[in-house]
């Protein structure tokens, strides 16, 4: 007699443990997915449901999940992408977090859409235990891999980061490309721009990958070499018609050359992809209306404040682009229709005085100079406030109203500060530009610009010079006479950072000069998220305070 032993076997995919969110606004849908769940050991007290975008993002900020199942068409409110947009922009989700997108809709415009954002998966009903399990499987068995760099980049310890890559690619080869992507992410992220290009250079001598193609891109803007950069980009379009980010970045290194018109048909091709951007869409209708494509732009705008009615990313910037169009047009009921859509939108606090600039424009651009005058006043006024700052957005449009309808010298003051506050954007020094210009100025005013930008550079760069003279005291003062005047100039203030970090370093630390570095570096973050500097800055800021 033979005897049986019976084995029962352990599922695959145990999820266990796993803090798990399913969002779906049909309840049967729910259900399916939380069977399906429980047969791979999840725990039931460890699911959370939602039935619409803002219901799943009260929860993502409550609960650190470790999978997110996300239907991308829900029913109101925000769809998946923007559920997805917002968890990333907040950081209510980092890299370990496994997200999929689930849909019904096969469409171009809704799998690039959602793609943007970068799900791990993107699934199409209906859906089978088979074909989720699978999935969920595979990208587990990924995400453990990558579980300790993603720790370590949580943590902002690059270098750890950088190694562990180095580590991983020695033995997991299977997951050579990711690992290779990452790590040039991190040494672009942290500015070493020479070695991410030696790093790029042996990627596409074996593989012609189009991401790998756009960083190379993004290193010939930072070494000032836009033409370079579009004809790399131009080549991965060509190849990778479809790759989205190689379009945007395109158009931008078109606007930084100037060539507005091939931005606009860039950015157009580039809305007919994936038409659901909120950005891509306002970029588009500020392109556009620069050169006077007024109808492409009007149809940007609306598109754009249409997209952003749920976005986190809503802007605006697109209510006043509308509102300037239609002004441009003659249609005073529309752009004034587009101002009172905005106040309703955002505060007063946000927009007050942007608005104020656009309305008194738009009033002087349809014959009613009187109230043009009145609403150049009052902005005359807040501009002598104390409290106003160059760089904060408004100064363009201040300065278009007053140069047209109020106080010539005042427009001046305003440009040449916002000048110093961002000396080295070609893009705003257009733009300053062709306001002299309006206003019959373009000799002059291109005189004024030069001035303002050479001012600018030497101050921002004289504490650096002190540094390498070892006037270490005098380098931290030179860089704070140069934040009083150009308090926006996010040079400026990673100059003054490094400045104190220097003198630190050489004399000691104070709670003081701590706190003034760490503020100087979190109001340069502020202005631009990102930037390689700061993080290798708040990185010595946070040796010297550990050591201390």
């Amino acid at each position: 007699m033979i005897a049986h032993t019976l084995t029962v076997s352990k599922p695959e995919l145990d999820l266990s443990g796993k803090r798990i969110l399913i969002v779906d606004d049909y309840n049967e849908m729910r259900t399916v997915l939380r069977g399906i769940l429980y047969n791979c050991n999840a725990d039931p007290k460890k699911i959370e449901m939602a039935d619409n975008g803002n219901q799943a993002i009260a929860l993502l900020k409550e609960v650190k999940f470790d999978i997110v199942l996300c239907d991308f068409i829900l029913k109101s409110g925000k769809n998946g992408q923007q559920v997805l947009e917002q968890a990333k922009h907040q950081s209510l989700i980092d890299s370990s977090c496994l997200w999929i997108m689930i849909s019904a809709e096969k469409t171009m415009e809704a799998v690039s859409g959602a793609a943007e954002y970068k799900p791990d998966a993107f699934i199409l009903k209906p859906i089978t235990e088979g074909n989720l399990r699978s999935r969920l499987l595979k990208i587990l068995a990924k995400k453990e891999v990558f579980t300790e760099i993603y720790a370590a980049m949580k943590q902002q310890d690059y270098s750890r980061a950088m190694r562990l890559c180095d580590k991983r690619l020695a033995s997991h080869k299977a997951y050579m490309i990711d690992l290779l992507r990452i790590k040039c992410d991190l040494l672009l992220s942290t500015g070493e721009y020479e070695a991410a290009q030696k790093l790029l250079g042996r990627i596409l001598a074996e593989r012609n990958i189009p991401w790998a193609k756009v960083a190379l891109a993004k290193i010939l803007l930072k070494k000032s070499d836009p033409d370079a950069a579009k004809d790399l980009l131009k080549e991965t379009i060509e190849a990778f018609p479809t790759y989205i980010e190689a379009q945007d970045m395109l158009a931008q290194t078109l606007q930084t050359l100037g060539d507005l018109e091939e931005a606009a048909a860039v950015l157009e091709r580039a809305v007919k992809l994936s038409p659901n951007s909120v950005t891509r869409q306002k970029m588009l209708g500020d392109t556009a209306m620069k050169i006077g494509k007024l109808t492409d732009a009007e149809l940007a705008f609306r598109k754009c404040i249409s997209l952003g009615e749920n976005s986190i990313l809503k802007t605006a910037d697109a209510y006043l682009g509308l509102a300037k169009v239609c002004g441009t047009n003659k249609n005073l009921l529309e752009a004034m229709k587009a101002l009172d859509q905005l106040g309703k939108n955002f505060s007063p606090d946000e927009v007050g005085l942007k608005t104020l600039a656009v309305k008194g424009a738009i009033y002087h651009q349809n014959g009613d100079t009187e109230k043009a005058r009145k609403i150049a006043d009052e902005i005359g006024q807040a501009v002598d406030a104390e409290d106003f700052r160059s760089g904060s957005g408004d100064a363009l449009e201040i300065a278009r109203l007053l140069m047209v309808a109020g106080d010539k010298d005042k427009a001046i003051q305003l440009l040449q500060s916002e000048i110093k506050c961002n000396p080295e954007s070609a893009v705003l020094l257009r733009d300053v530009a062709e306001i002299f210009d309006q206003a019959g100025m373009g000799e002059q005013g291109n005189q004024l610009i030069e001035t303002s930008r050479q001012e600018a550079m030497l101050l921002m760069n004289r504490g650096v010079l002190l540094i390498s003279k070892g006037q270490y005291e005098e380098a931290v003062d030179a860089m704070r006479e140069a934040n009083a005047a150009m308090p926006t100039n996010t040079r400026v203030l990673l100059n003054l950072a490094y400045a104190i970090i220097t003198y630190i370093q050489k004399n000691g630390p104070s709670p003081e000069l701590i706190e003034e570095a760490r503020s100087s570096l979190a109001a340069a973050n502020q202005l631009a998220p990102g930037e390689p500097r700061f993080i290798r800055l708040m990185a010595s800021l946070n040796e010297l305070t550990s050591a201390a």
